[in-house]
């Protein structure tokens, strides 16, 4: 008999959609099946607050979406994607009133850092000339050769270092350190160990190349447009379909995987080789995140003004004090003055509330799987830089580690980044190889952040399973 579909995609996150888009784009006939009651994974919108009012669920800010190869390959403005820009990309408020500014030129964002202007200069001048064909490279890790490689290599000099070595060693300020300190925190690793500066250097980087933006109407908007263009190529979006076992799944060619390794063994492990099976075993999810999400009746009452210029805002004041509050967690506690990640939208996206109403959502990291409710620590601290802002909450959303779980089975632990991205798992993600997103078992392939370049919206994981399915399987 004829089979039915070409390829099927388990999982309707940012890479299940890109998989999946970009196989039907080469004329496959694509399935994609997910468990939840609409698709989007990481890049759901709802009402969890009151009614009327927009929240993003997991993610919101997507710098790397718009610098991502397989989305900027994407035409998603043809299917109802718009991107909104704040004024700038990031602001870092510190203690007193001050607050350091990520602004969009390299120039402008050094001369606010007064005697670390010219150090900012050369550390990222040469990052941002490089342009995007830099962050396609770190986008590929597995490119060899990279196609710039002396980008690559004068970005890997400090990149491979730990951020609290490249923050003293290269900046003499507290604001200079402070906003590389926040950039960095995004590893969800401890900012002593190596390649978290990594992490900094490209977010800082791509908010100097595209912005920090976010999509109009929610980070549902980016999965709507994703399941357009799929439709607009004859593939199909099946919600409501939990897959529990390989006999869930119509016959096709291939079978693309938008779930960790952990699913995959209790999905599909008795079909892969036992050796390969053991190595899977030992993936490692990392540490959780805390979410609150608010409805407000104005918006947050900053010290600093520039806070009002940004969507994204960083909460923790110095390096020592993130550094140390990131090596509380990964040593099990929490800290009692967290690094937050505080998102703004309602300032610059007003489809997202009622007029005269806001929305903001934050978070910070906690031990995988904690049951500590950190919501009276994160509101602390935004309190700290915005005097009075309990007074304008309300109504609040909690969501603990297990409920980012049970919101996507992805999130294992409330790890957000499909596994820990250290020096080890960055290279054996998730085990080593030259594939990684090809399992041992004809026509399987996995496509979640799991595999390289790991977490974030970015579509990469999907992008090179879909490529990598479309050698083999032709």
């Amino acid at each position: 008999m004829a089979r039915e579909y070409d390829a099927v995609v388990v999982g309707s996150g940012p890479n299940g959609l890109v998989a999946a888009v970009t196989l039907a784009r080469a004329g496959w006939k694509v399935l994609v099946l997910e468990a939840a009651d609409r698709p989007g994974g990481g890049t759901r919108s709802e009402e969890l607050t009151l009614p009327g009012l927009t929240h993003d669920v997991c993610s919101a800010i997507h710098p790397l979406a718009v610098g991502s190869p397989a989305f900027r390959a994407l035409p998603l403005h043809e299917h109802g994607l718009t991107w909104v820009h704040p004024d700038v990309p990031l602001v870092h408020p510190l203690d007193g009133g001050d607050a350091v500014v990520l602004d969009r030129s390299v120039d402008v964002t050094a001369q606010g850092l007064g005697a670390d202007g010219d150090a900012y200069r050369r550390l990222f001048e040469p990052l941002v000339s490089a342009g995007m064909g830099l962050v396609d490279d770190l986008l590929s890790p597995l490119r060899i050769p990279p196609r710039h490689p002396l980008a690559v290599a004068r970005y890997g000099l400090d990149g491979i270092r730990s951020t609290v070595a490249v923050a003293r060693s290269r900046f003499e300020t507290e604001e200079a350190r402070a906003l590389f300190a926040g950039l960095s925190g995004h590893s969800m690793l401890s900012l002593r160990a190596p390649m978290t500066a990594g992490f900094g250097m490209v977010l800082a980087a791509l908010g100097h190349l595209v912005g920090w933006p976010m999509p109009r109407g929610g980070s549902q908007s980016i999965a709507s447009a994703l399941v357009s263009l799929l439709e607009a190529h004859d593939g199909e979006v099946v919600t409501g379909r939990r897959v529990t076992s390989l006999h869930d799944l119509p016959d096709a060619r291939a079978t693309m995987l938008d779930v960790t390794p952990r699913q995959v063994l209790h999905l599909f492990g008795y079909q892969l080789p036992p050796r390969y099976a053991r190595r899977l075993a030992r993936y490692r999810h990392g540490v959780g995140v805390w979410k609150v999400d608010w409805a407000l009746d104005a918006p947050i009452p900053w010290s600093a003004p520039e806070c009002r210029r940004a969507a994204t805002v960083h909460l923790g004041a110095t390096l020592p004090e993130i550094a140390a509050a990131e090596d509380e967690v990964q040593a099990g506690r929490h800290p009692r003055r967290p690094l937050v990640l505080l998102v703004q939208p309602t300032l610059f996206d007003d489809t997202r509330a009622p007029a005269g109403m806001h929305t903001a959502w934050a978070y910070c990291h906690v031990p995988n799987g904690s049951t500590v409710d950190m919501t009276a620590h994160i509101e602390d601290q935004v309190e700290r830089f915005a005097p009075g802002f309990r007074t304008t909450i309300l109504a609040r959303h909690v969501m603990s580690p297990s409920g980012l779980e049970a919101h996507d089975a992805n999130y294992v632990g409330g790890d957000i980044n499909g596994g820990v991205a250290d020096i080890r798992q960055f290279a054996a993600r998730p085990v080593a190889s030259l594939h990684p997103w090809r399992l041992p078992v004809k026509g399987m392939y996995l496509c979640s952040a799991s595999t390289p370049p790991g977490g974030g919206v970015h579509g990469m994981c999907g992008w090179q399973a879909a490529r990598e399915a479309l050698r083999r399987e032709r």
